[in-house]
């Protein structure tokens, strides 16, 4: 239900149809169900229309991707001093760059940064794991996450990367501008180039019983350990 309605209210969005419960067209509202070519039906017509297994919650929209956005253009909006720009290294799971937009918008975060080839496509499978936060926070695909890292570095963003070998807590970063905080794929963690970009490290400290965190979980602590009072 909250992709479906973020996607409605999105007018960066183009739509196509939606198929819809009666119930979920009434949660939804006519407000939203006017911007789309819509159908009430029964709940097993709405998962025919969804990959098997869905959970649909009574809701389906087909619409496009949303169109590339570029990272100044996704700063555009925010104020700089305090802003967290979440930088993703390869991390090609859907469920957890859908979580990570969804802890992304949860603490304010302005932008979330993926590299278009070893990102995962704007599915349903995402749009769901983010539960609204795709269509909340910019999300920008770029070419090469080092180059993308050195445009943050001109815009004096202070770009910290998350590690597991980092001596330096993530609750220890004394800086009170612009943050972008960079987080490696699960397997092969932060490239080393990707990594020579940026100004320090930082990790999450954890207890024995357990090497690692998962890199969504990781993402909203550091997000939430980096706020500070925009001003």
């Amino acid at each position: 239900m909250h992709p479906v309605r973020a996607a409605l209210a999105n007018p960066r969005r183009k739509l196509h149809r939606a198929v819809l419960t009666e119930n979920a067209a009434a949660a939804i509202g006519p407000q939203l169900l006017g911007k789309v070519k819509h159908q009430i039906a029964p709940a097993d017509t709405v998962a025919r229309v969804v990959p098997p297994g869905a959970i649909h919650q009574g809701a389906a929209l087909l619409c496009e991707p949303l169109p590339a956005m570029e990272l100044e253009t996704a700063l555009a909006n925010s104020r700089p001093g305090g802003r967290i720009v979440a930088v993703l290294d390869q991390v090609s799971d859907p469920h957890n760059v859908g979580a990570i937009l969804r802890s992304a918008a949860a603490l304010g975060v302005s932008a979330v940064v993926v590299q278009d080839r070893h990102a995962p496509p704007q599915t349903g499978t995402l749009a769901k794991s983010a539960s609204g936060a795709l269509d909340l926070v910019p999300y920008v695909e770029v070419v090469n996450i080092a180059r993308s890292l050195e445009q943050l570095g001109d815009l004096q963003f202070w770009r910290v990367a998350l590690t597991g070998d980092s001596e330096q807590s993530i609750e220890d970063i004394d800086h009170f501008g612009d943050i972008a905080i960079v987080l490696g794929s699960e397997g092969a963690g932060i490239r080393r180039l990707v990594r020579e970009r940026c100004d320090v490290t930082a990790g999450i400290p954890v207890t024995p019983k357990m090497e690692s965190l998962n890199v969504s979980v990781a993402a909203a602590i550091a997000f939430y350990a980096l706020r500070r009072p925009q001003g």
